[in-house]
């Protein structure tokens, strides 16, 4: 009966969080959605593929059940799939997110947690894994770039939170007079050698 509790509620943080970075890209310009936002060249856009291929691998690959998606092998690895290249467009690989999830949760709803896995690209001796490790794993990484997309929106044009319905209207003087308080804060502290 804990293994379902624990599953469900780690499989519907799953489901919220990829809506989550979905909609980030919500009402920006094809520009904004895939340009470099940072000096490593994080990207919104990006950041959706790559969650993608992140499940795809991990729910397909390592449960012996493969993506119907074509990817390059994870021996290839080279990064490419953190930014949309210029022939692939934002529907297109919003299609793939949306379809690798579905294989995901195909995986997730027929496995129980202690199904076992292997993760060729882990070094010994932590390549035999289970689902529950996994979904522990995935879900961390679709937190960590959830995040990453909420603070690369927030340089974009002030939007933050995790869902449409939590959205507030900006109180641009309210978040200007914040942002002098901790400015002013960090200034003291650095002045006194704090």
């Amino acid at each position: 009966m804990i293994d379902e509790c624990a599953k469900e509620h780690l499989h519907g943080r799953l489901r919220r969080d990829r809506e989550a970075l979905l909609w980030k890209l919500d009402g920006l310009s094809a520009y904004d959605a895939r340009r470099p936002l940072t000096v490593t060249g994080t990207n919104l856009l990006g950041l959706v593929k790559h969650v993608a291929t992140v499940e795809a691998r991990y729910f397909g690959e390592v449960f012996s059940r493969p993506s119907p998606e074509p990817l390059p092998r994870w021996q290839d690895y080279d990064g490419s799939d953190l930014w949309a290249t210029e022939d692939e467009t934002r529907e297109e690989i919003i299609a793939f997110y949306r379809r690798t999830s579905e294989h995901s949760d195909a995986t997730i709803n027929e496995l129980p947690l202690d199904a076992p896995g292997h993760v060729p690209w882990w070094p010994e001796p932590r390549p035999n894994t289970n689902l529950f490790a996994i979904m522990l794993h995935v879900l961390g990484e679709s937190v960590r770039h959830a995040g990453h997309a909420d603070i690369l929106r927030e340089g974009l044009d002030g939007r933050t939170g995790v869902r449409a319905e939590h959205e507030r209207q900006i109180d641009e003087e309210a978040r200007a007079a914040h942002w002098a308080r901790i400015e002013q804060a960090a200034r003291s502290a650095a002045a006194s050698g704090s």
